[in-house]
């Protein structure tokens, strides 16, 4: 990042490439759409190109990088707010299906539940835990993204842990 910081746009290139995908995770996480993650990973990129300069050095890229793509999400999420979109939509549809052996069906349906349940909880508890479970972030990394200490990071993912059981369960009675 430091070369492309200093003029060498071609380096840019190698950055997006091993970035997107974690960064596509973390979106899809986010809004369970395809497209949308996708053209945040592209409005991420151009931001990181847009203040190449602001790019110190001193800590961890990653760190950064997903500080921009946490105010990116925020951005989208506030226009879509803006222009009336549902925020959260039906997104069953997008899960596939599968015809295969009752042990598969068993694990989608835990994995459906738990998309649901994550899709319930709000959205600053799933980001924490997409974090964290997801991206594999460490709770310092994750402090310097969400701009608190380790161990407010700690607790809020403890939290985020214990809403998403209770929602869990609440799912598996009403099924």
């Amino acid at each position: 990042m430091i070369n492309v910081r200093d003029g060498d746009l071609d380096r840019l290139g190698l950055l997006f490439e091993r970035y997107k995908k974690p960064l596509y995770g973390f979106f899809y996480g986010m809004n369970k759409d395809q497209e949308l993650s996708e053209d945040l990973v592209q409005n991420t990129f151009y931001r990181v190109m847009k203040y190449r300069h602001l790019f110190r050095g001193d800590g961890d890229f990653r760190t950064w990088l997903f500080h921009i793509a946490r105010n990116v999400r925020h951005d989208q999420f506030r226009k879509d707010k803006i222009k009336g979109k549902d925020a959260v939509e039906n997104w069953e549809h997008k899960l596939g299906h599968s015809d295969n052996r009752s042990e598969e069906m068993q694990q989608e349906d835990e994995h459906m539940m738990l998309n649901l349940a994550m899709e319930k909880l709000p959205s600053e508890k799933r980001e924490v835990l997409l974090l964290s479970k997801y991206q594999e972030k460490k709770y310092k990394e994750i402090g310097e993204i969400l701009g608190c200490s380790e161990g407010a990071v700690k607790v809020k993912v403890f939290r985020a842990l214990q809403e998403l059981k209770a929602v869990y369960e609440q799912l598996e009675k009403q099924m």
